[in-house]
């Protein structure tokens, strides 16, 4: 789990771990702590032989001719080490130089800062005003606070002139450098002052722009937030693994392993911005550019000091004392914020960029050599858009693979992730939409992976082919999250089983054909065994559907009566006794149906359109501003999961805390946008501009409890992801 997801970022980022291991002890971090005066740390001639300082730097300037997003690999690793000394000023200074038009002073400066010979530093503070005299600009004023001043051989400040602001580079020993009581005494800001000093021609930026700056500095200093939040919940979870609190690991207490797990989610969700931000910049000129470092500079800062905070509290009475290390990364996380500037301005940013249009699409973008297999899917996706009827359009979908094409043949076309993303893509462009299979698309790979060839054809085919609905029966009003815990029985007749018990919160029953549904076959089995996975036939004599009227005042869930129904053999998915792998089976691909949407709630569109042609007043744009990145966060996640598969990497965190993230994200702005309308919001009525109503915001109380509950959820997060003890069985 890093920002990087290439294998070749993997590996400079075990090569920089390798370097931290060596040269950045625990106690180098110290002695820069303790110092009376910050110095240029003892590894900095081994660090810039690394040839890391010029990464991002053209070749011709003495750097390596990668970018920013290489860049932000290294500096998430030093992050995580809270490392001293000028890295990260001086690399911020030269990407600032290098956006530059101005040659000169990226051909005179760029190769000592490559090499490590000298090192920079950039103000983003203002307090510098500048008048031209005989050609020169002159520049008197005061800068502060700025970070790496006190190391730095050159200094880019901004200045304001009778000709707006203008970026310069200056010598610092013609500066007054005056250290300031650093609340990060690790690596220290300063005062920079100057009296009528002369910035010739060539140490003038022209063409650097304030923003730009800004948008470079989001992306670096959100990457060392990144990594300052890795090591927090690190330590915070390797922590609430041994310490033990009456009697067991604090980390299996749901308030601790929560705490730990929420600090997971919101690094998951820096690390995509961030990565994001990088690749914007890399890829300029980019329109989307600014959006995308507004959403870093949103979400990076705030998940640094939220896992500093949350690792101290984990971590108790030993995280509040000078000794731990977990005040040195608070205070980094601090100062970085700081320095980046306030949240909300980065919230409002992403708000008036969004509400404009200038939202960055996330898209997958395919190599070259995928073309001729692109061109095949196309030329056989427009036969399909030729078949005007839509019943024989699902026919031949199904059967021919198109509906779940990443199945083995023939109930799909055995693509592997590649052609899957093609056929989206292709099928997305014709305007061909695939069958609607609703709640059976669930069961498909159970019946693909433990059904009987006879099963298969006779519901796999017409389900796949949108013939066949579906509903599934395996909540109980005693075993909802605990599903194990299930209690409708199944009793051996002949030919087959009779099914008697309560199912409830059942989607669709009472339009459905068909249920798929588990029940105890051996009460006398341990939880988890004795169970049996059985296809139920929703009109046979017995059932008795229910519907429950929602606090919507609709009605889509069902209570399911069953009274001794018969489901005879055939009808018996799996091994008999052995169900609760075929549901596991089940209850993942809902999962992970539900996390990549559907459609369901009200997300980033929705929220687009209900301010469109609305001006906010500033303090609901800092909410919409946060909104939007969140849901773009979400979108980045899924993104990046499918570029692991992509390249055959085991998706990681990405994948497993976007469902969480995304239901409380459709849950939260149908909150907001219900709550928007003022006292119009009182009413049921949908307003005009946007269709809004109160039914959104109330179904959307529904969104944190199916297909898992955000408490349980978070469970798994902590335990199957960062390696918390599970909780202990009841009575134990």
């Amino acid at each position: 789990m890093a920002i990087g997801l290439t294998e070749e970022h993997e590996a400079l980022a075990e090569s920089v771990r390798g370097f931290v291991e060596r040269n950045i002890s625990a106690n180098v971090v110290r002695t820069a702590l303790e110092a009376d005066e910050e110095t240029r740390p003892g590894f900095w001639p081994a660090l810039a032989d690394q040839g890391l300082l010029g990464l991002h730097l053209p070749e011709e300037h003495g750097g390596q001719g990668y970018g920013l997003l290489e860049l932000t690999v290294v500096l998430e690793e030093l992050g995580r080490a809270a490392a001293p000394g000028p890295f990260l000023p001086t690399v911020l200074a030269a990407a600032a130089i290098d956006a530059s038009a101005n040659a000169k002073a990226r051909a005179a400066l760029l190769p000592a800062l490559a090499d490590g010979s000298r090192t920079a530093a950039l103000s983003t503070a203002g307090g510098l005003t500048g008048r031209r005299e005989d050609g020169l600009l002159v520049i008197t004023g005061t800068a502060q606070p700025v970070l790496g001043a006190l190391l730095a051989d050159v200094i880019v400040l901004p200045v304001n002139t009778d000709e707006g602001e203008e970026w310069v580079v200056v010598d610092a020993d013609t500066l007054t450098v005056t250290t300031l009581p650093s609340l990060d005494p690790v690596r220290r800001v300063a005062k920079v002052e100057a009296v009528d000093v002369s910035v010739p021609a060539d140490r003038v930026l022209d063409g650097l722009e304030g923003p730009a700056v800004l948008d470079l500095a989001a992306v670096l200093l959100g990457a060392e937030a990144a990594g300052v939040a890795s090591w927090c919940v690190t330590t915070a979870s390797e922590y609430a693994k041994v310490r033990e609190q009456f009697g067991r690991p604090i980390g299996q207490f749901q308030g601790v392993k929560h705490k730990a797990a929420r600090m997971l989610i919101v690094l998951e969700q820096a690390r995509a911005a961030v990565w994001d931000a990088a690749r914007a910049l890399d890829d300029a000129p980019d329109p989307s550019a600014g959006f995308a470092t507004g959403v870093a500079g949103v979400l990076a800062p705030d998940a640094a000091v939220q896992t500093a905070r949350d690792c101290i509290q984990i971590l108790g009475g030993i995280g509040f004392t000078w000794e731990h290390d977990a005040h040195i990364h608070l205070r980094r996380a601090l100062t970085l914020r700081a320095l980046l500037g306030p949240t909300k301005e980065w919230a409002a940013t992403v708000a008036r960029l969004g509400l404009a249009g200038h939202r960055r699409p996330v898209e997958l973008e395919l190599d070259d050599d995928t073309q001729p297999l692109r061109e095949r899917i196309r030329a056989e996706i427009a036969e399909l858009a030729a078949i005007e009827d839509r019943n024989e359009l699902n026919t031949r979908m199904g059967d021919d693979g198109w509906t779940v094409p990443h199945f083995p043949r023939p109930w799909g076309r055995g693509a592997g992730p590649v052609e899957q993303i093609l056929i989206q893509q292709e099928l997305k462009a014709a305007g061909v939409r695939a069958p609607s299979l609703l709640i059976g698309a669930w069961l498909v790979p159970s019946l693909v992976a433990y059904g009987t060839e006879e099963q298969k054809e006779r519901f796999l085919r017409p389900t796949l082919r949108g013939q066949m609905s579906w509903c599934q029966l395996f909540s109980e009003p005693g075993a909802g999250s605990d599903l194990a815990s299930l209690s409708m029985r199944a009793e051996r007749v002949e030919g087959g089983w009779r099914l008697t018990g309560q199912k409830i919160w059942t989607s669709m029953a009472q339009f459905s054909e068909w249920g798929f549904c588990i029940a105890r076959t051996d009460p006398d089995a341990p939880k988890h065994n004795g169970i049996t996975y059985f296809l139920v036939d929703m009109k046979a004599e017995g059932v008795d559907v229910r519907p429950l009227k929602e606090l919507t005042g609709e009605a889509i869930f069902n209570e399911v009566f069953l009274d001794e129904v018969f489901v005879p053999d055939d009808c018996v998915v799996g091994e008999v006794d052995a169900g609760w792998k075929v549901a596991r089976n089940t209850l993942s691909n809902e999962r992970v149906s539900l996390s990549t949407g559907g459609g369901l709630g009200m997300g980033v569109p929705e929220l687009l359109d209900f301010f469109r042609d609305v001006e906010p007043d500033p303090i609901a744009a800092v909410e919409i501003g946060r909104l939007l990145a969140q849901g773009q966060s979400i979108d980045l996640l899924g993104l990046r999961t499918t570029l692991k598969q992509l390249s055959g990497v085991e998706p990681g965190a990405e994948a497993s805390v976007r469902k969480l993230l995304g239901v409380q994200f459709n849950q939260d702005v149908a909150d907001h946008c219900w709550a928007a309308q003022g006292a119009a919001a009182a009413t049921e009525v949908p307003m005009e501009r946007s269709g809004i109503v109160a039914r959104a915001m109330l179904f959307s109380r529904a969104m944190t409890i199916y297909g898992g509950t955000t408490e349980v959820q978070l469970n798994i997060i902590g335990e199957r992801l960062l390696g918390l003890p599970r909780d202990p069985e009841p009575g134990r």
